[in-house]
């Protein structure tokens, strides 16, 4: 007799918060909602997401994928009046495609079905596929390779030549609903923020540069206080109406050094395009905090950066004495002040 049985069915959730205004505190409050459903959460906190695995959960609340996220949401609605955009189905990478093109308050489930995944994946352009961008979309784009259906359909050893072994293999998974990486349950990754309200909408690009200089140098103060070092920053603009975009971007080496923290907080800002912005608060928030002793610098024959650091450790001891923002960078002050 044959005893083997077909895997149980998995079902991956990958859910994004919409609140109105963004604190650490909320997003944990929101994680600990989802943890009364399923214990396994693998916490996504640089845009304010999280994957969650439902397998086992399905059986213990007796109900269908639809069903579950359906509480769920109701419950994140209901308790912290926060809408969230859902996606569902037997993968992370399936999961993380529904919940892209799912609008705030609606979800979207790929059940596990062949035909269906077929039929969810095939139409979608191939940057909808996770680890391929927009540089890699274009090579594909030279060979006719543009849906995702394409790349299920060409030959692996031509995506080979295209994108290399690794990441052709990866595609073509990918593209044919495979993907066997797990939800990996932990604590949401330390993070440190700080952030600044304006008196009135600020509507000069000036203002705007000059409190992003601040923030970062009381960011990165604080983080050196702590012996601890970032690999990310995210940026959070909150304008007049109350609404709210965020973006985030990896620091090239994880740290806590003023000039490189500032560099990739002006590259957020300068993104953003704000222009004549109604600006009314600006967030910055170090991300996936690691202690300083594990930070590798990348040495340089520019005596430049040593400057810049020793001067770092100058300003720490006068602020440390003093106050904070008793001194720093100039243009971070205002020609007033």
């Amino acid at each position: 007799m044959n005893t083997t049985s077909r895997p149980r069915p998995r079902a991956i959730l990958r859910i994004h918060f919409h609140p109105a205004e963004r604190t650490e505190e909320l997003y944990g409050q929101l994680l600990a909602v989802i943890d009364g459903i399923s214990s396994r959460v693998e916490p996504l906190p640089a845009d304010w997401s999280a994957y969650v695995d439902l397998t086992g959960a399905l059986t213990y609340w007796g109900r269908d994928v639809e069903g579950l996220v359906a509480v769920l949401r109701l419950r994140l609605l209901a308790l912290h009046g926060v809408q969230c955009s859902a996606g569902a189905g037997p993968t992370r990478s399936l999961a993380a495609i529904a919940a892209d093109i799912t609008p705030p308050g609606a979800a979207t489930v790929v059940r596990d079905d062949p035909y269906e995944i077929a039929a969810f994946l095939r139409t979608k352009p191939t940057a909808a596929l996770p680890g391929i961008g927009p540089k890699t979309s274009r090579a594909l784009a030279r060979y006719g390779v543009t849906t995702v259906g394409d790349i299920a359909d060409t030959q692996l050893p031509t995506l080979q030549r295209i994108l290399g072994t690794g990441a052709a293999r990866q595609a073509h998974d990918l593209a044919h609903g495979i993907d066997a990486r797990p939800v990996v349950p932990g604590a949401a990754p330390k993070t440190m923020s700080t952030g600044h309200r304006f008196d009135r909408d600020e509507l000069d690009p000036e203002q705007h540069h000059r409190t992003i200089l601040r923030l970062v140098q009381e960011l990165g103060a604080r983080l050196r206080t702590s012996d601890e070092v970032a690999q990310a920053l995210t940026l959070t603009v909150t304008y007049a109406d109350r609404t709210q975009t965020a973006r985030s971007r990896a620091l090239p080496e994880a740290t806590a050094h003023t000039p490189a923290l500032a560099t990739t907080a002006c590259e957020l800002l300068t993104g953003l395009g704000l222009q004549r912005a109604r600006i009314r608060t600006l967030a910055l928030r170090a991300e996936r905090l690691l202690p300083a002793e594990d930070a590798v610098h990348q040495l340089t024959f520019d005596d430049r950066d040593d400057k810049l650091r020793r001067i770092e450790v100058a300003l720490d001891k006068a602020a440390n004495r003093y106050r904070p923002g008793i001194a720093g960078v100039a243009s971070a002050f205002s020609r007033s002040g």
